[in-house]
């Protein structure tokens, strides 16, 4: 059985959207309040999606060989995370995807498992300040 990993492409596919999703992430004005939580050098944090899709996607499992379980709400604790900040990861993410995934059913399967993996990371409600958080992700 083929996975999302090799359908999308391996290892460079997965890098290529990294790259694409922090790149829009990183200029498109209307993703600041999702810029903001991260450090100015975005290397880290893409290394560390990078590894984490690599896995989630079905190859190899390079964040829980360096990380552990990844534990993803937990990590994200530290910082808050709104609707607009979901909404503004996914936007990013659903962009690189349409760019690089041309099979439609594939795009919308891991668009559907992102938008939950996205809502999940959720931690404040929008009644919250969201401008409170200083605290940057960390790889």
């Amino acid at each position: 059985m083929t996975t999302p990993y090799d359908a999308l492409g391996g290892a460079q596919a997965v890098r290529t959207l990294v790259d694409r999703f922090y790149t829009l992430m990183d200029e498109w004005p209307e993703t600041d309040a999702l810029r903001q939580l991260h450090p100015q050098d975005l290397s880290g944090a893409q290394q560390s999606l990078f590894d984490f899709l690599s896995g989630w996607l079905g190859g190899p499992a390079l964040y829980t060989e360096k990380n552990g379980h990844p534990r993803l709400r937990m990590r994200h604790m530290p910082y808050a995370i709104g609707l607009a900040e979901r909404d503004q990861w996914m936007m990013c993410m659903r962009q690189a995807l349409t760019e690089q995934v041309s099979d439609s059913v594939l795009r919308t399967a891991l668009i559907q498992a992102f938008e939950q993996m996205a809502s999940h990371m959720v931690n404040v409600c929008a009644a919250t300040p969201l401008s409170s958080s200083t605290a940057e992700l960390q790889p």
